[in-house]
């Protein structure tokens, strides 16, 4: 019998490639070479299945020059990469990797708030530099983390974590806006406060950004919202850029609208908006807050295990929409 025919778009785990090769015929990249759309849907020719990172967009575009496409699975709890409408419409079916990276990624976003907080990249450019030679009574003084008010705008799974560890962890205030209000059980287990996104963003000391992407959230922090939270304030993204408008950001830390931002997304990344980078009060990383060897290891074994559930079982465990089944 003829083996599917899949490809992996990025490089992987050289025994998720193994695990592939026992139910595929795998085309992979493990050059990891970023295509461009054309290039994709080149590679995508008579593949029945791809495995994606945020980096491959799946539009209608592709799936129309791609017929033989039947699932796309996204190693990615995020998926604004693909376009779920146009995918259901024809008949493809997408998939994500939920639940595996939450506490890795709570983690990385508290530590991202704590370097923006404190002021940790500045103060290691200071040092690397040679610049410390005395210490001064406000050298890199910042910004209390225990005991102020936690801010979180989204509140997922992973929105809870991040919640539960400044609650527990740190004795902070925690609020947050979500579309709609936790359960109450939910609520007391992080110690979090249903408050509106106005009072959110003025009462915030430090504000996580932790919702989905979408046409709804685009910008949904812009000039108008910076200008309602604390100049003393930090603002943390770990969620998707665009959330952010990155260029009213650049200009309210470079205004002292608010004190500092920790930013672990961009929009259009990887590249980042030159204002941002000529800035000293933003701490930025490359997205990485799932960046551990066994979260990683977690997220492609699941988009995997999606790829051998749909095309060999006909069953994928994390669906994200319900076309219409393939024969």
């Amino acid at each position: 019998m003829t083996q599917p025919k899949i490809l992996v778009a990025r490089a992987v785990f050289p025994d998720v490639l193994v695990q592939l090769a026992q139910h595929f015929e795998v085309t992979s990249n493990q050059a990891d070479e970023r295509w461009t759309p054309d290039q994709l849907i080149d590679k995508l020719q008579g593949q029945q299945g791809v495995l994606t990172t945020g980096s491959e967009r799946i539009d209608a575009a592709l799936l129309g020059a791609c017929p033989d496409l039947k699932i796309c699975a996204n190693m990615a709890v995020g998926y604004n990469n693909f376009d779920l409408p146009a995918m259901t419409a024809a008949g493809v079916i997408a998939t994500n990797t939920p639940d595996v990276l939450t506490e890795t990624t709570a983690d990385f976003g508290f530590a991202l708030l704590m370097a923006t907080a404190r002021r940790i990249t500045e103060a290691e450019h200071f040092l690397r530099a040679g610049l410390w030679s005395n210490w001064r009574y406000d050298m890199f003084a910042g910004a209390d983390i225990h005991g102020a008010t936690l801010g979180i705008l989204g509140m997922g799974r992973i929105g809870q974590g991040i919640a539960k560890r400044g609650a527990h962890g740190f004795g902070m205030k925690v609020i947050y806006h979500n579309r709609s209000q936790l359960d109450a059980a939910t609520e007391a287990q992080c110690k979090a406060c249903f408050v509106s996104k106005d009072e959110l963003l003025k009462s915030a000391d430090h504000l996580v950004l932790v919702l989905p992407y979408s046409a709804a959230s685009h910008h949904a922090i812009g000039a108008p919202e910076l200008a309602q939270m604390k100049p003393t304030a930090t603002l943390i993204n770990i969620a998707r850029g665009g959330i952010v408008d990155d260029v009213a950001l650049a200009a309210a830390l470079r205004n002292q609208v608010i004190a500092a931002a920790g930013l672990d997304v961009f929009e259009g990344e990887p590249r980042v908006h030159p204002d941002l980078l000529a800035l000293s009060n933003v701490v930025l990383t490359p997205h990485i807050a799932s960046a551990t060897l066994p979260t990683r290891r977690a997220m492609a074994n699941l988009a995997a295990n999606n790829l051998i559930g749909y095309l060999i079982n006909q069953q994928p465990l994390t669906p994200l929409n319900d076309p219409v089944p393939f024969v």
